[in-house]
């Protein structure tokens, strides 16, 4: 029911040696399923030096034979769809049809890196003289570092790992130790395929620790890490001393905002659907609600009977529509928001944990919390909707715009001119109207202001990974 766990390390699963352990533990449970091993020092040394030798070969290695590769692991990656869904519920605790769409989605990323791979062009630039041949070249940047959160353990490390190889790249993948199985299932994908050794490698260990030893060695050239506002601006300092490529796929605490002309019924269900997926736990989640006055109370009342509808229970549960949070340092967060002295407002729904085994926090909504609480400053990151109210347009754009993060943004309206209008105004580097479609694996995802820099998926992040080299011909 849960794999054997283990580092992969220049193409061999290495397990126990008298290396520090930790348990992996079943949210829903509180009960340990599985033991994870940390890297050693001479681990990341080995995996270094293994990324370095590969480099040169995997670089030259045809896009066509490199997405070869990548298809046969994503089709090695489907056939195991319900296996690694099981694993990935029983470790971060989501519902089974969430992890399901999950692994779906991360077969996708693969699929798609492995034919964008194929397109990486470059191009020939017309001389100033009839004897001058100009290039630009696309060369794959060198060997990568990728740090992925626990939130999403398929796709995080799906994409990382998929577009470094697409791109010439052999990537050290740094998975997280509360959710280690889905990466290790997706990494043995990749080895059954026939990846070369050293081409990936898979570490577990104490974060900083790992980090700092991976970033400050002159072998990688690429970071990539998805996670906090804080750790991310520590790793782009570290990148720093080696002038190393970054991208940084950070926190947010997007905006909905639900205008007059909307309908506030179907608005309230989508948004109720968004906020709660994954107990909150998304980064791109709807988490601050602004909905104009004229329909505050239809939004309200639609919203409050949407969430009761949620059933909260283990996610294995074929009858559970939202399973506990990821682990307690989460329920102390929720605890800390409600026990704010500056929150304010009136709790419609929820409020506090709930049961006596497992990490279940209860949907919960705040109708018109003070603008100075937590809650309204800082992303929840679990299941808590504050909701508001505003006047006209531009209060709802300065509400929106009011906090230095920018990574995802929604907007209900029936006009094309508020849309267009509020999709030009918002500070962020995703905005979706009238639905929650974003991220998809041919979109770039990426954040303005503290929320990031660079992109992940589509086109644009592939090129996170390659450089241009200008050659001049006479």
């Amino acid at each position: 029911m849960y794999p054997e766990l283990g580092l992969y390390i220049d193409g061999k699963w290495i397990r126990g040696g008298g290396r520090v352990s930790e348990p992996v533990i079943n949210p829903a449970t509180e009960q340990p399923i599985a033991d994870l091993w940390h890297a050693t020092d001479e681990d990341l040394s080995r995996a270094l030096a293994a990324a370095d030798r590969a480099f040169p070969t995997w670089r030259k290695t045809s896009p066509y034979e490199r997405a070869r590769l990548l298809r046969k692991a994503a089709d090695v990656l489907r056939g195991r769809r319900e296996e690694v869904a099981l694993t990935l519920t029983l470790e971060q605790g989501k519902i089974l049809a969430e992890s399901r769409g999950e692994v779906d989605a991360a077969v996708d990323i693969i699929e798609w890196a492995a034919d964008e791979g194929r397109r990486a062009y470059g191009r020939v630039v017309a001389g100033r003289t009839s004897d001058i041949r100009q290039l630009v070249v696309p060369e794959p940047v060198g060997p990568a570092a990728g740090f992925t959160p626990w939130n999403f353990p398929a796709t995080t490390p799906a994409r990382k790992i998929a577009t470094a190889l697409a791109a010439g790249c052999p990537i050290i993948i740094k998975a997280a130790e509360e959710t280690p199985g889905t990466c290790v299932e997706i990494v043995r994908a990749f080895d059954e395929a026939g990846v070369p050794a050293g081409v990936l490698n898979l570490v577990f260990g104490k974060p900083a620790h790992v980090s700092e030893r991976l970033i400050s060695s002159p072998v990688i050239r690429k970071i990539s890490f998805t996670g906090s506002v804080p750790v991310g601006k520590h790793l782009t300092r570290l990148a720093a001393d080696g002038m190393k490529r970054v991208t940084m796929e950070l926190g947010g605490h997007s905006p909905a905002i639900v205008f007059a002309d909307a309908d506030p019924v179907q608005a309230a269900k989508v948004l109720v659907s968004g906020k709660y997926r994954n107990a909150g736990q998304v980064c791109i989640a709807p988490s601050r609600f602004y909905v104009q006055k004229e329909i505050e109370d239809a939004f309200v009342s639609a919203f409050v009977a949407e969430t009761k509808k949620l059933k909260l229970g283990d996610g294995t549960e074929p009858s559970s529509t939202m399973g506990p949070m990821a682990n307690p340092r989460r329920i102390d967060a929720m605890n800390g928001f409600m026990d704010d002295p500056a929150r304010g407002g009136e709790v419609l729904s929820g409020g506090s944990r709930t049961g006596n085994r497992g990490y279940f926090f209860e949907p919960t909504i705040i109708h018109n919390p003070s603008d100075d609480s937590r809650l309204m400053r800082e992303e929840p990151f679990g299941p808590i909707a504050p909701i508001s109210s505003f006047g006209e347009f531009d209060e709802a754009i300065a509400k929106a715009n009011a906090l230095p993060y920018g990574l995802a943004a929604y907007v209900f309206t029936s006009s094309t001119k508020t849309a267009l209008a509020a999709s030009d105004e918002i500070q962020s580097g995703m905005v979706a109207v009238n639905s929650l479609s974003m991220t998809l694996t041919e979109t770039p995802m990426g954040g303005v202001k503290d929320s990031g820099q660079g992109y992940e998926g589509g086109t644009e992040g592939i090129e996170g990974y390659l450089h241009r080299k200008f050659v001049s011909l006479m």
